[in-house]
């Protein structure tokens, strides 16, 4: 019985067979990119294009001053609200970061039980994460309170005179980041808890018999072995942290005297309140620029001391 071979296409044919497939590639994508291109990039493009206008909500018309807004960003009088917004929003990103990565991995180490009742209590601090943050200010709105709040009851049960949370600019920010820490503290819990169950036992084991402690395994093993997993916690935090906005707006309003006027809320308030999207626009593009800028420095220098073998 003779055996037959399968002739080859042609080459041309394979040729076109690949460019076909390329093109079908390329359409899958299509609609992603046209979604990115309509109102991610266009935006950005057209936000650089605003700030070279004195384009103000309550006038018909716009025209372009070319680089005013820029001087008056960085040399003018918008040079000290910039300043203190930066420094405001930095202190708020710091407080958020300690609290998620901090307190989330040593909630993780208390919580790493496999029982109902850990079980239960990991539940409870991790649900206000769930809670949305307009509802959750609502709520420290009240506990906060001067007047009535339930945190100045329960410091007058015990002699303290009552404290302005959210009047006084000394405060106001960690009042702020009170209410952030108790919807962040159980997420990074949570992701910790995930990355710690992952780590082979037979690290333990085997430090155990070398004599290593309790404080030595921690040390030694699971903080390098957390590492990929608080790299990951650190960017997305502190994306998130920098562009806070809803806690702000809802409990202080920026205030008092500006002690907790975030970056988001000062490209708010030139645009919503001022009505001057050129300000707006150009305060915004800063921003950008300094989170790309951040977020790439972040990356560089944490991948240098990040361990992806567990």
């Amino acid at each position: 019985m003779s055996n037959s071979k399968t002739a080859a296409p042609p080459a041309g044919a394979r040729k076109r067979r690949k460019s076909t497939s390329a093109w079908l590639d390329f359409l899958c994508v299509l609609p992603a990119l046209a979604f990115l291109l309509v109102f991610i990039y266009y935006p950005i493009v057209d936000l650089v294009r605003i700030s070279f206008t004195d384009w103000n909500l309550i006038k018909p018309q716009y025209n372009y001053v070319g680089f005013d807004n820029w001087i008056w960003l960085f040399t003018g009088s918008g040079t000290k609200y910039l300043l203190n917004s930066l420094k405001v929003t930095v202190l708020y990103t710091a407080g958020e970061l300690a609290v998620t990565i901090i307190g989330g991995i040593i909630f993780a180490l208390i919580f790493n039980r496999m029982t109902k009742f850990f079980g239960t209590m990991r539940a409870i601090v991790f649900v206000p994460k769930y809670v949305a943050m307009s509802s959750a200010a609502v709520i420290f709105l009240w506990i906060f309170n001067k007047n009535t709040g339930i945190l100045n009851h329960f410091l007058g049960i015990l002699g303290i005179a009552p404290v302005d949370w959210l009047g006084d600019r000394n405060i106001a920010l960690l009042s702020v980041l009170m209410l952030t820490g108790w919807r962040a503290i159980g997420y990074g819990m949570m992701i910790y808890l995930s990355a710690m169950m992952g780590i082979s036992k037979d690290y333990y084991e085997a430090a155990s018999l070398d004599g290593a402690n309790a404080f030595q395994r921690f040390k030694s093993i699971t903080l390098p072995l957390l590492s990929p997993t608080t790299l990951f916690l650190f960017v997305t935090t502190f994306i998130s942290a920098m562009k806070v906005f809803q806690s702000v707006d809802i409990l202080t309003s920026g205030g008092p005297y500006r002690s907790t006027e975030v970056l988001v809320y000062l490209v708010y308030q030139y645009a919503m309140r001022d009505f001057r999207i050129d300000r707006a626009a150009t305060i915004a593009i800063v921003f950008f620029i300094l989170l790309l800028i951040f977020t790439a420095a972040t990356m560089k220098v944490s991948n240098k001391n990040v361990h992806y073998d567990s």
